[in-house]
């Protein structure tokens, strides 16, 4: 029996000594890969900078119903940006805009668009994380190039609020689903675009570029597929449902036949589009006082 209590208490300290070890490996694995880390950031921030800037310019829309024309712009857009360079070629951007969207059918060259007499505004709000490319290096004040055309590309998330008026009275267009469908209204995005850059004054750039955005949702127009009329009757919302109805086919305020259930209402295409048009403005901070680069 003493023997047994020996060999236990013996294994029992075994197994804590043999912890203990495993403990200890772990927290100098987990410490040399910090220290990995650490030093690896620290030999790629060598020359790297800092970039703050704002945006101001114009906001645009593609979709349903503005089908055919990627350049139509009508309100004022701004917003603002924290960039990290790499070096003189490539950045990453966190990049926030703000910007207001709208069409109507009445002011189209389609008559088909005018008969079916639709309209929409939206406030777009965007948050994106975009990579940028310079074609040539730049980095004020300090390379030769005081200019560079670039390229940028991202992921990011929209949020928008489909709304119109009627009769004289806004309405939200969410509150009424116009389809027999509701939707989210905060969605993903894929910012693409292109612009130059010019380095005006020290560490001071000035740019001008064009981003458009594939948004992953095809409401932020309202618009989407068919007319569904049965779907818009609530028995318990009346006169929601007969509003709803109302907005979902606004024909009849030309002069033209209400639209049977299926008739098509939107274009098919399952994403809408939205860009930014403008110029943005920049200042740069430098972590070290870097070299001139060479072309």
């Amino acid at each position: 029996m003493i023997r047994g209590i020996i060999k236990a208490i013996v294994k029992d300290k075994f197994l804590v000594i043999s912890k203990s070890k495993r403990q200890n490996n772990v927290k100098l694995k987990f410490s040399g890969f910090l220290l990995i880390i650490f030093l690896f950031f620290s030999t790629i921030s060598f020359g790297q900078t800092w970039e703050f800037g704002g945006f101001v310019g114009t906001a645009g829309y593609m979709g349903d119903l503005n089908p055919i024309n990627p350049v139509k712009v009508n309100n004022l857009a701004f917003g603002a940006q924290i960039k990290r360079n790499f070096d003189g070629y490539w950045s990453l951007k966190l990049n926030a805009a703000h910007g207001k969207v709208e069409a109507a059918d009445s002011k189209s060259d389609n008559k088909q668009f005018r008969n079916r007499n639709l309209s929409f505004f939206s406030p777009v709000t965007e948050l994106s994380l975009q990579t940028e490319f310079n074609f040539f290096r730049y980095i004020p004040s300090i390379s030769k190039k005081i200019y560079s055309p670039y390229l940028f590309i991202g992921v990011g998330v929209v949020s928008f609020n489909p709304q119109t008026t009627f009769e004289g009275n806004v309405y939200q267009l969410t509150d009424y689903p116009t389809e027999g469908q509701k939707y989210n209204t905060l969605a993903l995005s894929m910012p693409l675009g292109a612009g130059v850059k010019y380095n005006f004054s020290g560490k001071w750039t000035l740019g001008a570029e064009i981003g458009y955005r594939t948004a992953y949702t095809d409401y932020i127009d309202d618009v989407s597929t068919v007319y569904l009329a049965e779907r818009l009757d609530n028995p318990d919302k009346p006169n929601d449902s007969a509003m709803a109805r109302l907005l979902s086919d606004r024909s009849f305020q030309v002069g033209e036949p209400e639209h049977r259930s299926g008739t098509q209402r939107g274009d098919y295409r399952k994403n809408d589009t939205y860009l930014f048009l403008g110029f943005t403005i920049s200042y740069t901070l430098f972590n070290i006082k870097c070299p001139v680069v060479d072309d």
